[in-house]
């Protein structure tokens, strides 16, 4: 939903997070590697139709620690990666 703020702890095993399917423009969901474990266990974000910076295929986090923001843009370039 818009502003999320998602806490992911991959520890245990690779994580899914579902983005909106039918977000406005200026919706925006923010995740954090809350445990440091990407680069192990990856986040998938799942683009749930929408493209994500352009592109019609799923984001793959596997950086340890990182945390960023999407905002959504329109149907041309979805979602787009505001922060990192």
């Amino acid at each position: 939903l818009n502003n999320d703020r998602i806490f992911v702890d991959t520890s245990s095993g690779t994580v899914t997070v579902t983005l909106p399917g039918s977000p406005n423009v200026g919706d925006n969901v923010r995740v954090a590697d809350v445990a440091g474990n990407f680069a192990t266990n990856n986040l998938t974000i799942n683009r749930n139709g929408n493209n994500i910076m352009g592109s019609a295929s799923d984001l793959t986090s596997s950086t340890n620690n990182e945390g960023f923001m999407l905002v959504y843009s329109g149907a041309t370039y979805g979602w787009i990666l505001q922060e990192l």
